[in-house]
């Protein structure tokens, strides 16, 4: 296993990171060369160059491309869901309200296709630890749509954890949609949202 001391020097002057820190250190950067160049220029070799690192570092800390490539897309997705929930939950929003910013959010994400989620996730095509990758995430997306909805919604939390479960897998249909074309964005939001206000009632 790779030493790191000595490789942090021009980041961090007399002070040597710990691997948890080295390691954010590498998917800070990884993040960088995706935003700038793009994913296809993430290899570990470069990442190294770009991190100021020898390649043993990043090799200890990412034995593959794809664990790599899963690291950085698992992170992206799980900030920006966790900053929406807290967002959320930082003030009180009405049922409309709720389900209106709800839907926004997921199809103004979703359907992005310019970020650096989906630049990743378009480098992970083909990689056979992705399916399970993208299930974990949608299982954290249903449990955002969980919470946010909660507070809403007069529910067992077993009927509300499975309509969010249907909520979720409404969102990535109206979403692909949206990205095919023919369709308005407004419209696909107003959509969703209609559904998510649906999904709070009680269905007696």
């Amino acid at each position: 296993m790779q030493n790191d001391a000595g490789d942090g020097a021009a980041h961090l002057p007399g002070r040597r990171l710990s691997k948890a820190g080295r390691r954010q250190q590498l998917l800070d950067t990884a993040l960088s060369i995706v935003r700038e160049e793009n994913a296809d220029a993430l290899t570990l070799g470069h990442l190294a160059v770009c991190a100021g690192v020898s390649k043993p570092v990043v090799y200890d800390h990412f034995a593959t491309r794809s664990a790599l490539l899963i690291a950085l897309y698992t992170q992206i997705d799980t900030e920006r869901v966790s900053a929406f929930r807290s967002a959320m939950l930082a003030c009180d929003h009405s049922p409309e309200e709720t389900a209106f910013m709800l839907a926004s959010a997921y199809i103004q994400c979703a359907a992005d296709t310019t970020d650096a989620f989906h630049s990743v996730g378009a480098a992970l095509a083909g990689s056979a630890e992705k399916a399970a990758v993208f299930k974990a995430l949608l299982d954290n997306c249903v449990q955002m749509f969980v919470a946010v909805l909660a507070p809403h919604a007069d529910l067992p939390a077993e009927d509300l954890a499975r309509r969010c479960i249907g909520l979720v897998a409404a969102g990535e249909a109206l979403a692909g949609v949206l990205v095919q074309g023919g369709h308005d964005a407004d419209q696909i939001t107003s959509a969703f949202a209609a559904l998510i206000r649906g999904a709070l009632g009680s269905g007696e």
